[in-house]
């Protein structure tokens, strides 16, 4: 992206960050603004960093931009002790009722494009990230699913998130694997 999320997180949590971006527009952004960051594609893996070189990865708004998920997941977790994972929960009760009644893919705040133009390749739910954790072996340490408001704020959902949450925030880890 356009590194806002590295900015905040530097101005308020004094986050020493960095930042991969796939695009040379979202890197040069970036740069401005004083960020480190480099471009590279992350479906192709993030061999420059050694293993556990961050104590969090974040994915935010990303998961569902990439070709092999599962790898990508693998590959934060390989350099980071945890990661953050947010995305746009395609179960979510209006993205349903638009494509029950309508027919066609929904064009809204949440899916913003156009079907044939969207970077979301991979569309996942609440109940998918969790269902990976299983498949996949990694670890929920903490889960927050939300929606905005019509006043711009957003609302923790508690109840049937997969239902009512426009989006999942994942906090994660590599489970500990025993020696054998």
């Amino acid at each position: 992206g356009d590194g806002s999320l590295l900015v905040m997180l530097h101005e308020k949590k004094q986050v020493k960050g960095f930042g991969v971006e796939i695009s040379e527009e979202g890197v040069s952004l970036c740069v401005e603004k004083g960020l480190y960051c480099y471009q590279a594609d992350i479906d192709e893996g993030l061999s420059d960093y050694k293993d556990d070189s961050f104590d969090y990865v974040i994915l935010n708004q990303t998961i569902q931009n990439t070709k092999r998920p599962d790898y990508v997941i693998n590959e934060v977790l390989r350099i980071g002790k945890k990661a953050i994972i947010s995305f746009p929960n395609f179960a979510y009760i209006s993205t349903r009722s638009y494509l029950m009644f309508r027919g066609t893919m929904p064009v809204n705040e949440l899916l913003p494009y156009e079907w044939y133009e969207s970077p979301n390749i991979h569309l996942l739910t609440v109940s998918d990230m969790k269902k990976m954790a299983e498949d996949f072996s990694f670890s929920i340490l903490a889960e927050k699913n939300f929606s905005y408001t019509k006043k711009g704020k957003s609302k923790i959902i508690k109840c049937f998130p997969n239902l009512f949450a426009q989006y999942g925030f994942f906090v994660i880890e590599k489970k500990n694997n025993p020696a054998i």
